[in-house]
């Protein structure tokens, strides 16, 4: 057995088989060794829903650990990131919420219209396979200034795609907080954190053109079962900066940094089968029975 393979089996024994559907992996042999499985989270279950407001600083946040550091998208032989993030999760009956920080000394966006092509400067972002089949998942994107680049994908875009840029996470909310003057280069930042919550109503798939159904289509906006695991990543995509005439302009001919909570092991993010492993705890209570 490949490395690759051996780390994708050890990863889903620890979790349990209590998934809600069977994982199928397919994914590519790297041409590098892959020497360590995809990342693991435990999401706690909240009772009551969170007050956001982009700090992170309700109560129930105290019951979710800090994720590790993230680390370059193509694994730990990378240089470590300039700048560090950091995430966790919680989720109650009807949302997931997503709670992030972010070191930056250069808070900068200017798009403003949702569904402009948020990685085009710095942001943050989701992808969610509910049922783990490496195929039909969401993604959401975001930049400080709050705006939202949503989509769904049929398949990765290896595999055909295409991509649904007219899906909307319906009832998203989303609330930033940030330390520091957006987009003026004048001074140096310290950061900004993130809080989502995606309400599981909206992980509904698009009317779909030829694509079979499946259990993807079949569980569409229910939340998950208690030890239920979800394939999810998170991307931080950050360019190099200038600043030229007093305003921020991207450093030309120069490629930007992809961070990730789990490895992907090359410069691409659509390959679900190199996410990582999310488990939804039950609440408190049902634990002790």
């Amino acid at each position: 057995m490949n490395r690759l393979l051996y780390g994708f089996c050890a990863s889903l024994a620890c979790f349990g088989c209590a998934s809600e559907a069977p994982f199928q992996s397919q994914a590519p042999v790297p041409s590098r060794s892959v020497l360590e499985s995809p990342a693991t989270y435990d999401v706690p279950h909240v009772a009551l829903p969170l007050v956001l407001d982009g700090k992170l600083d309700d109560t129930a946040w105290a019951s979710a650990p800090w994720s590790d550091l993230y680390r370059d998208i193509q694994g730990p032989d990378l240089p470590e990131p300039r700048f560090q993030t950091r995430m966790k999760m919680l989720w109650d009956d009807t949302h997931l919420y997503v709670g992030v920080e972010m070191e930056e000394p250069d808070l900068w966006a200017t798009y403003e219209e949702r569904d402009l092509i948020v990685y085009h400067e710095h942001d943050f972002e989701i992808f969610i396979d509910p049922d783990g089949d490496a195929r039909e998942y969401y993604e959401i994107e975001v930049n400080v200034l709050g705006t939202i680049f949503d989509l769904y994908l049929y398949n990765a875009y290896r595999d055909g795609g295409p991509a649904e840029h007219g899906w909307d996470c319906a009832g998203l909310v989303s609330a930033i907080h940030h330390v520091g003057t957006i987009n003026d280069p004048s001074d140096r930042d310290t950061g900004w954190s993130l809080e989502w919550a995606i309400p599981f109503a909206s992980l509904v798939p698009p009317p779909h053109h030829g694509i079979d159904e499946g259990p993807e289509r079949a569980r569409a906006g229910r939340p998950p079962l208690p030890w239920s695991v979800w394939r999810i990543n998170f991307s931080r995509v950050q360019w190099h900066l200038d600043v030229i005439d007093g305003a921020y302009v991207k450093r030309p001919d120069t490629p930007e940094d992809n961070w990730t909570w789990s490895p992907q092991w090359e410069i691409n993010m659509h390959v679900p089968q190199q996410w990582g492993f999310v488990r939804f705890l039950p609440p408190a209570s049902k634990t002790l029975d």
